[in-house]
């Protein structure tokens, strides 16, 4: 699904208008029926409605959503702030609640603020998308008046106050319980500083017209599942073990074997034909025993790693020791092979000098701090976005930037969003399972780019599995890997 930014949503609303063609007026009243709907879903018919309105086009479609939630008896009350200078839409929508006696209210100062009793549902449609400036005056106090409502808020489009595209830290902002957004999500959504405004959050499909669709480039792109069920490789009959690729994994070290484990286990999940562990000779039996597919190798010189190696992985549970350091640091520099870095590997990429050096289309997999040491402080998550994207593109890589929406930042100038995963996967191991995934995909001879894609999305997905199974409170990164073959089912079975 694609992430346009507010004008380019704008601009296919007008292409619509133009194209289907359609009156701007019953383009408000089609969205507004697609939010009705979506109240009608929930059990609100005993409930009053406060709806909040703005003079402009998202107060117009909280207008309309008022009306039918009026024409099918709910009890409705309409409060409007700066009722004047109403874009055309929003005044015929006025009217046409005003024709139906609906209770409306002007809001002209602080001791015009209704009470709103704890079990009535709020509806924000004070400010839509095209807000360009922090809310002040009159606007701020009003909604940190709805924000001290203790029941539900539903936020039409975007919550009031909150930026599309930029960010919104300091503003006043409506806390919404649900943003029913049209079309497409907004760039905002993605970002974890706007996370305790937007409550649950959908996505209305409004019908605007395909056309622009299919001829509008956007810069960023949430995973879907038929998109990344396109990017599975079929298992031709007539294979072996070789046609599948060879990963070779640098990970584990003393008192953290368990990562190096975690990372071969989920790497031996993904298809791969053959899959190699770097160890220390000691730990031997502990590996031989608990990952029986895997060939071990104990004389880690570089040049003693047998060849025939497709993919590489480094840096899960790695240690930061002198030999385990320069190691790391000879894979990063003479390496040839598809590379996937993480973990105490990434330390070294904050050396400009090796980071200067990696080899073209690289993977690297850091949260935020990570990703921070490597590459600087941003003052904000779209600041971060951004550096990432242009990092991306100066060094051609791929960043795997771990969080709620797992972002894919690549050479291309492009963002992917992933939408899979839950809360449950914040906990040790979880990332050395990621990277085991994406070595293992790379072995295969997928593409750097479908490497992240469907492996982050296999991930998330079998993290949402293992929680269904174990609940986000007790599940563990080894219910991940359990859950792997299940994920992998749901992406390759054919619907009837």
């Amino acid at each position: 699904m694609n992430i346009y930014t507010a004008a380019q949503v704008r601009n296919w609303d007008a292409y619509t208008i133009e194209h289907e063609p359609i009156a701007s007026i019953d383009l408000m009243e089609r969205a507004a029926h697609t939010a009705m709907d979506e109240l009608l879903q929930s059990k609100y018919s005993q409930k009053t409605f406060f709806v909040f309105c703005g003079n402009g086009n998202n107060g117009g479609d909280g207008l309309a959503v008022a009306r039918m939630l009026h024409q099918i008896k709910w009890q409705v009350k309409i409060f409007i702030i700066e009722s004047n200078k109403y874009s055309d839409d929003c005044t015929t929508n006025l009217q046409r609640a005003k024709d139906l006696n609906i209770p409306i209210k002007d809001i002209d100062g602080a001791e015009e603020f209704p009470l709103i009793p704890k079990d009535a549902i709020v509806v924000d449609a004070l400010y839509g998308t095209g807000l360009s400036r922090p809310l002040d005056g009159i606007a701020s106090l009003l909604v940190e008046h709805i924000n001290y409502h203790k029941g539900e808020i539903i936020s039409i489009d975007i919550p009031s106050g909150l930026f599309a595209d930029k960010c919104s830290v300091g503003n006043t902002i409506v806390k919404a319980t649900t943003t029913l957004s049209f079309q497409t999500p907004k760039l905002a959504f993605f970002m974890a500083e706007n996370s305790a405004y937007l409550g649950d959050w959908k996505i209305l499909d409004i019908g605007l017209h395909n056309e622009y669709e299919e001829q509008t480039h956007a810069d960023h792109q949430l995973l879907e599942l038929p998109f990344i069920q396109s990017l599975v490789k079929p298992r031709p009959r007539f294979s072996h073990k070789y046609t599948y690729g060879h990963a070779l994994l640098y990970a584990g070290s003393p008192g953290m074997y368990g990562a190096g484990i975690l990372c071969a286990k989920a790497c031996l999940k993904t298809g791969v034909g053959l899959v190699s562990v770097v160890i220390e000779e000691k730990y031997l039996s502990i590996y031989q025993t608990t990952l029986p597919e895997a060939i071990c190798i104990t004389d880690w010189s570089n040049e003693n790693i047998p060849v025939k190696k497709t993919a590489i992985g480094i840096g899960p549970g790695w240690s930061a020791a002198d030999a385990y350091s320069a190691t790391a640091k000879q894979v990063l520099l003479q390496n040839k092979l598809p590379l996937v870095i993480d973990a105490t590997a990434l330390q070294l990429i904050a050396d400009k000098a090796i980071e200067k050096q990696l080899a073209p289309c690289t993977i690297i997999t850091p949260h935020v701090g990570e990703f921070e040491r490597c590459f600087g402080t941003c003052n904000n998550d779209f600041e971060r976005l951004e550096l990432a994207i242009q990092k991306a593109k100066e060094l051609n890589i791929y960043i795997v930037l771990k969080g709620v929406y797992t972002i894919i930042a690549t050479p291309e100038d492009k963002a992917f969003f992933n939408n899979t995963g839950n809360a449950g996967m914040a906990k040790g191991g979880s990332g050395d399972v990621l990277t085991g995934l994406l070595t293992g995909l790379l072995a295969q001879g997928y593409s750097p780019l479908h490497t992240c894609l469907l492996g982050v999305y296999v991930h998330g997905l079998a993290g949402d599995i293992a929680a269904e199974a174990h609940s986000q409170y007790a599940m563990t990164a080894v219910d991940i890997i359990d859950a792997i073959g299940e994920a992998w089912k749901r992406l390759i079975e054919i619907p009837e």
